[in-house]
C-alpha cells in the first residue's frame, strides 16, 4: 500500500511559498513536486477552502499564503486536506461473530485510538513557522533544498 504523502508535500510547498514574495504557479509547484499541475490545483483548492492560501488568475497570478505560518499547524493542514485516518492499518471484520476477532479488534481499536490522540495533539502543537525556523537553521549550517529538491 502506498503512503499518503499529501501532508508532507503540502507542508513543503507552504514553506517554500513563505520564502518567496511572488505567487507560485501550479506549474512551478508541480515541477517542484514532480507531479501534474492538475493535482496541485486540486490539492491547493482544499487549502484555499479553509483560508490557508489564495489564488489569483492571470499573467502575474498564482498561489500565495493567506495566513502567516505562525497561524497554521500541522493538524490544520492535515484536516484541510481531508485526511480521514492517520493510520493505514485496519481491522478485520470477516467474522464479526468470532470471539477471537472481537478481542483482537478491541485491543487494536484501543491502541489506535491512543496513538491517534497522541499524534493529533502533537500535530496541533507544531506550527509551520516552527518548520520554517528549523529549515532556516539547517540552511544556515548545511545548504538549501531550493530549486525543487
Amino acid at each position: 500500500m502506498r503512503n499518503d504523502t499529501r501532508l508532507s508535500r503540502m507542508l513543503h510547498v507552504l514553506i517554500h511559498m513563505a520564502r518567496h514574495e511572488q505567487p507560485a504557479t501550479s506549474d512551478t509547484l508541480a515541477l517542484m513536486l514532480r507531479t501534474n499541475p492538475v493535482v496541485i490545483r486540486r490539492t491547493m483548492a482544499l487549502l484555499k477552502e479553509q483560508g490557508y492560501v489564495r489564488s489569483e488568475k492571470g499573467h502575474r497570478g498564482g498561489w500565495t499564503l493567506a495566513k502567516p505560518l505562525s497561524e497554521m499547524t500541522l493538524l490544520d493542514i492535515h484536516e484541510a486536506l481531508g485526511s480521514a485516518s492517520l493510520f493505514a492499518i485496519g481491522l478485520s471484520t470477516d467474522h464479526p461473530e468470532c470471539l477471537v476477532e472481537q478481542a483482537v479488534n478491541a485491543a487494536l481499536t484501543d491502541a489506535f485510538d491512543a496513538a491517534q490522540a497522541l499524534l493529533i495533539e502533537r500535530l496541533g502543537s507544531v506550527t509551520l513557522e516552527q518548520l520554517a525556523d528549523d529549515f532556516e537553521e539547517r540552511f544556515q549550517s548545511l545548504g538549501s533544498c531550493e530549486g525543487g529538491k
